[in-house]
């Protein structure tokens, strides 16, 4: 999948603005942004739900807007709002979707396969949450698609169902599926993408793989906890110019920049003389979502 200069507007707002995004085969792409940066957009616009108002996106090697008879039977949706008609049962739901499909998968099997056959009678608005997720995640992978658009596919999931879709996109990538992946867990895409794209007020503003994200810079993270409310004023003047920290939670403290160990021994030093004790005391590299928050911002978003 290829998309280069797209732009979508709605009225006045310019929901996508200049997007460059590229998949390839065979790979995880996880494209992450806060709520309005225009994820959902690129995605349905790839989908061919909706028409791009500039540049130009190819799927396949097809044109989603104009190409949409023979490239959805190529393709495998999971919204995130599920999308089951409420009163079909499960069982019925999937084979309807199969029957749709040329080559599709036994649709007894991946019921099985997604836990989901001791509800294949149940109607879809009596499956629990999470079972309405794996049950979308079902009619998406059924048809054998080549690419595979999954938006927050482990919403609402308990662990166990978590890590069994984890174990589905893994198996995706190795059978050669592309799989274009939406979600709000910075965890889940540093564990299955292979690049990364974080996109905010419609454009890109990083991309990368996980490991290419979290390290560059050289920029490594001391943390620990302590006592809640500490003024860090002292520690700042203490640290070296360019140090960042704060009390990224209620009790959990975070010092960013080069970490050596004079700067351990500040830290330490410190706690000392305002008489606390430094709990689980780490140094790590960044994570993907400090560097998230780090490029779209701290503040919520409506």
């Amino acid at each position: 999948m290829e998309v280069s200069g797209l732009v979508k507007r709605y009225g006045s707002t310019v929901a996508v603005n200049g997007l460059d995004l590229a998949l390839e085969t065979g790979t995880v792409l996880a494209l992450l942004g806060p709520n309005g940066a225009g994820k959902t957009t690129t995605v349905e616009v790839c989908e061919g739900f909706r028409r791009a108002d500039g540049g130009e996106v190819r799927v396949l090697g097809l044109d989603p807007a104009r190409d949409g008879d023979r490239l959805r039977p190529r393709i495998g949706v999971m919204p995130q709002g599920g999308g089951g008609y409420p009163g079909v049962r499960a069982t019925e739901m999937l084979r309807l979707v199969a029957a749709c499909a040329a080559n599709p998968l036994d649709p007894a099997w991946l019921l099985d396969v997604l836990g989901l056959s001791s509800v294949g009678r149940t109607p879809y608005k009596r499956l629990s949450g999470g079972q309405q997720q794996r049950l979308s995640l079902a009619c998406a992978l059924v048809g054998r698609p080549e690419l595979v658009f999954l938006d927050e596919p482990t919403a609402g999931l308990d662990p166990q169902a978590r890590r069994l879709v984890w174990d589905l996109v893994a198996a995706l990538r190795a059978d050669g599926v592309s799989v274009l992946l939406t979600t709000h867990l910075m965890d889940e895409a540093e564990t299955l993408a292979d690049h990364v794209v974080i996109v905010d007020a419609g454009r890109v503003v990083a991309q990368g793989s996980p490991a290419e994200l979290t390290t560059r810079h050289d920029d490594r993270q001391l943390r620990f906890r302590a006592r809640p409310g500490l003024d860090l004023t002292l520690l700042r003047d203490a640290l070296p110019e360019g140090m960042e920290v704060h009390e990224a939670t209620r009790g959990a403290y975070v010092v960013q920049g080069t970490i050596d160990p004079q700067v351990v021994s500040a830290v330490t030093s410190w706690c000392a003389q305002q008489g606390v004790l430094a709990e689980e005391l780490t140094v790590a590299k960044r994570s993907l979502e400090d560097v998230f928050l780090d490029l779209t911002g701290r503040e919520l978003r409506p």
